[in-house]
């Protein structure tokens, strides 16, 4: 076993009871990944907006609608001379993913059902928004709108279209699989060649015929070749593993909680905070107590957090998830210091009690159980500590020596979900 092969195989090991990536095990392709420089931003930005809207927005039951319902192609092809949103406000979603504390953005612009949400001439029957009863390009609103605002911008696209045959037989039925896939090439490029600079390229099912991985298809796809031209279109797009390729992230998918070790891995968790991830007319939302949770459980694990919205059919984002965006956005402005542009550790986490983030000579204790913290030693971190305070700038009482630290947190100043501990060590 190659050294390479080893530190693979640990790390596969100790990712299983913590996060579940979708497709580590993809074709490498080294010349392709971002060099740290121009990952840097994205490390930094930590918190980012997802939007999955589209035809299926329309019909209330999901993204997979067409699929699970069986509705036919040209039935399903219907919806889009209904689709005209009288709500669409690409500058609203805008000035709330920055009231709600985010740095980036990803747009669903096509999903599986095969409707672009531009302009595509690559699309086959022109199945896009321009021939809709909208006749416009939201993407082209959604990028000029969010770029205006100075967030970065992502956007989502699938390869898989459940209108061809092909997709569920693709080498029985190869002349129309490759229809498919032509496809599929024609809008990456277009998408990456008319929008400006594109900051985030996020695929999602690369499969086929809704069986094995994105790597089990990559003999279809060839997603070398595909992120060749990206990368010939956008050179420092961050772009994510579901190709088929490993990416320059990796992808953890749901509200499952978070455990165990730093993930020594650039890594994002995406989850829909609409248990939904696409409109649903009930408009249940998690409780902010557990998506706070899970964002921390991240962030003092090195991961990014991809929060999901499900806008209706008119385009605008239902008042629910409205009120959980500022909710978080309060958080963040609270925290902030603590969470944008640090880095995990050193202090590894331990569950459901406390984590670390750092940033120069400053450590962020995270502590979301503070009766139990308030009893425990820490490990004493690598350098010296010289001061300890909140947030707010009150200091804070600490002994130090070779067994490690205690430190005492007024109760009074208690936080009912990340009291955040600042430590200032020696440079």
């Amino acid at each position: 076993m190659t050294k390479k092969q080893l530190q693979d195989a640990e790390l596969s090991s100790m990712l299983k009871s913590s996060i579940k990536l979708k497709s580590r095990e993809g074709i490498e392709a080294p010349w392709l990944n971002l060099i740290d420089e121009d990952m840097e931003w994205w490390r930094d930005a930590k918190l980012g907006l997802f939007v999955h809207w589209g035809l299926y927005s329309m019909l209330g039951r999901g993204e997979w609608a067409m699929f699970n319902d069986k509705i036919p192609a040209d039935d399903y092809a219907n919806l889009a001379g209904q689709f005209n949103p009288q709500k669409w406000n690409p500058e609203e979603w805008a000035n709330l993913a920055q009231e709600a504390g985010m740095r980036y953005s990803v747009m669903v612009t096509r999903h599986h059902d095969g409707f672009a949400l531009w302009n595509s001439p690559g699309s086959y029957g022109r199945f896009d928004s321009m021939h809709s009863a909208a006749k416009r390009d939201f993407v082209q609103d959604y990028t000029d709108a969010f770029r205006q605002a100075g967030l970065r911008v992502g956007l989502y696209y699938s390869p898989m279209d459940w209108r061809f045959s092909g997709y569920f037989k693709p080498k029985e039925l190869a002349d129309n699989a490759a229809l498919m896939k032509k496809q599929g090439y024609e809008q990456i490029r277009e998408l990456t060649t008319r929008y400006g600079t594109i900051d985030i390229l996020w695929y999602d099912g690369g499969w086929l015929a809704h069986s094995g991985s994105d790597a089990d298809a990559a003999w279809f796809w060839e997603p070398v070749r595909l992120n060749e031209m990206v990368r010939s279109n956008q050179p420092k797009c961050v772009i994510n593993p579901r190709s088929g390729w490993t990416g320059d992230f990796q992808c953890d998918e749901g509200p499952h909680d978070i455990t165990g070790n730093i993930i020594p891995i650039d890594w994002e968790k995406c989850f829909t905070i609409a248990y939904h991830w696409s409109y649903e007319p009930e408009e249940k939302v998690m409780p902010l107590d557990d998506i706070i949770k899970i964002m921390i459980d991240c962030f003092v694990r090195g991961g990014n957090v991809l929060l999901n919205v499900a806008p209706n059919p008119d385009g605008e984002i239902p008042a629910s998830q409205v009120e959980r965006l500022k909710q978080i956005g309060a958080f963040m402005k609270k925290n902030g210091e603590a969470i944008y542009g640090t880095r995990p550790g050193p202090l590894e986490p331990v569950d459901h009690i406390y984590g670390m983030t750092c940033k120069g000579n400053h450590l962020y204790l995270h502590v979301q159980d503070m009766p139990v913290f308030d009893e425990m030693v820490l490990p004493a971190p690598p350098r010296q500590i010289v001061s300890c305070q909140l947030l707010d700038g009150s200091e804070v009482p600490f002994e130090q020596d070779e067994q490690g630290i205690s430190i005492k947190v007024p109760k009074e100043k208690w936080q009912p979900l990340d009291t955040v501990i600042k430590l200032v060590v020696e440079p």
